[in-house]
């Protein structure tokens, strides 16, 4: 099989479009026969199909599965280009299916990716500041389950003095039930003093569900009892079991546009915890997103002299690894 270089494809494909094509003009001459004519013709249409076919293999070699679909979807009518191209798909689709298999394989370090997000925030509530926001997401997949780690902090300070110093850290384990439902662990640390506490540290445990799960729109949900011992900045410490309820929804509004949207809310006796996150991620690059997000926390019953609602506005970069 004669195999064209990636680069040159499109140039054979019109080379090879080109010179078939030339044999279906008029021959110039009236006294050439009518066989003769119809000779050229069938040779003409022959020698298109053998080009499109050699890029067709070019496309294959190179693993280049939009310009397989493309010359397939052109080519349609052509038997020979129709077959090779759905053996490529299933080809493909059974390499893609043991990689997956042998990548939910991996031990406890192994197959872990994450993102790394850096830039500034604007905040308004208890404190109206500028500053540095940073996080990490990791996360690992295995058969049945799914580890998920995260860290986020917003820092400001000047002239010597810390005006914004905002900080969580989770982590949460999801044990896959069956392909929507999923059980759920959650140890969490909070720190936000000018929110009202020094530190906050959460347990819970329960059931999350798919509501949907398709390739441009995925919500889930989880719900269940959780553990939370709050040291407050006036000297007061909580320790109360609340009801923690959640939502994560996801969707692509463009091919390189994503919008989300997270909700919690722990809801206990004395002081409720309620939070929101909205952000729209734009794609520069496979590894490189850019997002815009806003961020509402309240809390029902934080200490005197506390604003309820503190707000955060981020503009970062997140890269992908």
């Amino acid at each position: 099989m004669h195999i064209l270089p990636k680069a040159a494809i499109s140039a054979a494909y019109l080379s090879a479009c080109l010179g078939a094509f030339s044999y279906s003009i008029p021959l110039a001459h009236a006294q050439q026969s009518q066989n003769s004519t119809e000779d050229k013709e069938e040779n003409g249409q022959e020698a298109q199909k053998q080009g499109i076919e050699d890029i067709l293999d070019a496309a294959i070699a190179a693993d280049d599965e939009s310009a397989v679909d493309a010359i397939a979807k052109y080519s349609k009518n052509n038997p020979n280009i129709t077959k090779k191209a759905e053996e490529y798909k299933a080809a493909k689709a059974e390499k893609n299916q043991l990689a997956k298999a042998e990548k939910l394989k991996g031990n406890l370090f192994q197959n872990w990716h994450g993102s790394g997000e850096f830039g500034a925030f604007q905040s308004s509530g208890n404190s109206e500041n500028i500053g540095i926001s940073a996080g990490i997401k990791l996360l690992k997949e295995s058969k049945s389950w799914r580890l998920k780690f995260n860290a986020q902090g917003d820092f400001q300070r000047s002239n010597g003095v810390t005006s914004r110093e905002q900080i969580i850290v989770g982590l949460e384990p999801h044990y896959v039930i069956n392909d929507r439902l999923f059980a759920y662990g959650l140890t969490q640390f909070e720190r936000d003093k000018f929110q009202g506490f020094l530190e906050r540290y959460t347990l819970s445990g329960g059931l999350g569900y798919q509501i949907i799960k398709t390739d441009i729109v995925q919500l889930d949900v989880k719900a269940g009892p959780a553990w939370r011992d709050t040291k407050f900045t006036d000297g007061r410490s909580d320790v109360s079991i609340a009801g923690l309820a959640a939502a994560n929804f996801k969707t692509n509004i463009a091919s390189n546009i994503i919008f989300r949207q997270d909700a919690s809310a722990y809801v206990q006796s004395g002081n409720s915890s309620l939070a929101a996150l909205s952000a729209l991620d734009a794609k520069l690059s496979d590894n490189l997103t850019a997002r815009l997000s806003y961020q509402v926390k309240h809390e029902t019953n934080p200490p005197a002299g506390r604003e309820k609602t503190d707000t955060l506005s981020r503009v970062t970069v997140i890269v992908g690894f």
